[in-house]
């Protein structure tokens, strides 16, 4: 197969002839790939009604291509609606009362998730922070918290508030020493970072299809090594958690031993359309060149900004960058708005405007922001 290049991949997404898209971080651009599989859900409703054969065929697809994405088995993965309730179904299936009570996260956790874990303490869990130093967490801050007492340790592939890369390997490799489960949120990173879950050597990681996987909302996978067994039944549960969900016996709560386990009720078969096509097009590339395009793209707009005298959130580092660049602004939602004024989309989180780039991304793109920023501080001195 012949792999698409940085222009061919760009030229998929019409959107971009006339924005600047630079919000992947949040949403992922449209793609004609996307817009032509959700005119195919589109036309299996009005054609066949109900065709539910179909759209489980789809939802099988969507674990296959997947499962292939992080170098998993298909057993391994768990379609779920988002990234959050992957959480709660490893959370919801430990137990805290066996000398293990401790959740280790920290405070670059994204929000949904790291609430998650902290609501366990309802259950008995003890919740424990690594701290934040720099905009980052080192492995050290995460190593003076874990011991025999660890249950599990979250720590996400790369922040979502500044884009800073976290130590998620030593973090994974911590757990494992001390007889812990290890879970990763890979949502900002999966689509422009390579992913393999057995070089990682994970327990759980989770992602979705809407920011770099070029799908929407409304789908996410959850990986639960093969093995796994777990310390009390999933408490979310509902008819695709089933054996044979087609056996519509309301009596019977029996799961599978697959990652399916951990399945409820019906998919968002739109959204399953949307996430195989984003990995149909991800395919087509090649993660390592992916990779090295957008740490390009981090690594100019980081001098320029820095050259600028614009205080940056994210790491100056390129070792501890993600694909995402964040500028401190007294208002970031004025600015976004201000940008999107001028065709150009970014996204606000806390004090920082985040600027995130894919294989998509050129350098006019940077061109674009950088004169847009001097009007806004033209505008606003």
């Amino acid at each position: 197969m012949n792999l698409m290049t940085s222009e061919l991949f760009r030229a998929q997404f019409p959107g971009l002839e006339r924005t600047v898209h630079l919000a992947s971080c949040s949403q992922g651009a449209f793609s004609r790939e996307l817009a032509g599989d959700l005119l195919d859900f589109q036309s299996s409703i009005m054609e066949r009604g109900a065709p539910w054969d179909l759209w489980m065929d789809k939802v099988e697809e969507a674990r296959i291509r997947f499962a292939a994405f992080i170098g998993a088995a298909p057993q391994e993965i768990a379609v779920v609606p988002n990234a959050s309730t992957g959480a709660y179904q490893i959370a919801s299936t430990q137990s805290y009362g066996d000398g293990r009570d401790r959740i280790i996260t920290s405070e670059l956790e994204f929000p949904s998730v790291a609430n998650v874990w902290v609501a366990q303490q309802g259950r008995g869990a003890q919740i424990g922070f690594a701290e934040e130093h720099g905009g980052t967490v080192r492995a050290e801050d995460y190593a003076v918290l874990i011991d025999e007492r660890t249950k599990l340790v979250s720590v996400p592939l790369i922040t979502y508030r500044n884009g800073s890369r976290l130590p998620v390997a030593d973090v994974i490799e911590m757990a494992r020493a001390h007889g812990a489960k290890s879970f990763v949120d890979a949502y900002q990173g999966a689509g422009v970072e390579p992913i393999n879950v057995r070089e990682l050597g994970c327990d759980y990681l989770v992602t979705g299809s809407l920011k770099y996987m070029l799908g929407v909302a409304g789908v996410a996978f959850l990986y639960v090594r093969g093995g796994l067994t777990d310390d009390v039944p999933p408490q979310l549960t509902g008819w695709f958690g089933r054996r044979d969900p087609f056996a519509f016996d309301p009596r019977k709560v029996d799961f599978p031993e697959t990652a399916r386990r951990f399945e409820s009720g019906t998919y968002a078969v739109p959204a399953v359309y949307a996430a195989i096509a984003g990995m149909k097009m991800l395919a087509q590339l090649d993660p390592a060149a992916v990779k090295r395009h957008v740490a390009g793209l981090t690594l100019e707009l980081t001098e320029e900004l820095t050259a600028a005298g614009i205080e940056l959130d994210s790491p100056l580092d390129a070792a501890l960058r993600g694909p995402q660049v964040a500028l401190i602004d007294e208002n970031p939602s004025e600015l976004a708005a201000f940008l999107e004024s001028k065709s150009i989309i970014a996204s606000p989180r806390g004090r920082a405007l985040r600027v995130a780039f894919h294989f998509y991304s050129v350098n006019n793109d940077i061109t674009a922001l950088l004169k847009a920023l001097d009007e806004w501080r033209y505008l606003r001195n």
